[in-house]
């Protein structure tokens, strides 16, 4: 079988990332990034009560949503607030974990964080993609807090990042477009932190097996490049934009 073509990088080059800040004027909090032809929206909210299974505790909660627009892809998908949608829900707890690993929730107490990722272009890796949306909206949420003396200490513990690894054919690639994760035999979305440290690591063999050397090849592609991930977008988050 011949294997996709990558368009103007390596196979452990991720896809070039942009993102701009406050660009929602009414969320506390939002960010829009672009990985590729992947573009997601990120917008964070401030509920100041909270979560039920929280009252009394120390800390506050955050819960992530994610969805994707009608034209997301190349065919019209039903909206998915009209349907039962198990992938959905899936990828809405995996946001949740994720971003709660990078938060002291501490500073929170009786209140409800909600970050809502929207997929505007869905090209693959639309769930690693909001995560590092996710992260750059709470950046810009945080920042505005601290600028408008709401805070006095950084609440962001860790920088958490994502990235999709594939096995197509015997190479390994760094985050599949959608033409290469249809023909993958394996592929994973790896979480990580920008120091290494691994948060979750979901996905497995699309047929077949894999091997124990392969898994590991893959797991340590993706944490290394997470963390190249990560230094390009703290870059860029240290811009402030529509503040």
């Amino acid at each position: 079988m011949t294997q996709p073509i990558r368009e103007g990088r390596d196979l452990l080059t991720p896809r070039p990332i942009t993102v701009k800040r406050g660009v929602n004027p009414h969320a506390p909090g939002s960010a829009h990034l672009i990985m590729g032809r992947t573009e997601i929206l990120a917008t964070v909210t401030l509920e100041e009560k909270p979560a039920p299974h929280m009252r009394g505790s120390k800390e506050g909660w955050l819960t992530a949503e994610y969805s994707m627009l009608p034209r997301a892809t190349n065919d019209r998908q039903a909206r998915e607030r009209n349907l039962q949608n198990g992938r959905r829900h899936e990828i809405q707890r995996l946001l949740g974990r994720a971003l709660r690993a990078g938060m002291d929730l501490r500073h929170f107490r009786n209140q409800t964080l909600y970050v809502d990722c929207d997929v505007l272009v869905a090209d693959g890796g639309t769930r690693v993609a909001s995560i590092l949306a996710g992260h750059a909206a709470l950046h810009d949420f945080c920042d505005r807090l601290i600028q408008k003396g709401r805070l006095t200490d950084w609440p962001i513990s860790r920088n958490i990042g994502a990235v999709s690894v594939g096995l197509v054919g015997s190479e390994i690639r760094v985050d599949l477009d959608y033409a290469e994760d249809k023909v993958a035999r394996a592929d994973l979305n790896v979480v990580a932190t920008s120091d290494g440290l691994i948060v979750e690591v979901q996905g497995g063999a699309e047929e077949g097996v894999l091997t124990h050397d392969e898994y590991v090849g893959m797991l340590a592609t993706g944490t290394r490049a997470v963390q190249d991930i990560m230094a390009d977008l703290t870059r860029q988050l240290s811009v402030i934009q529509g503040m």
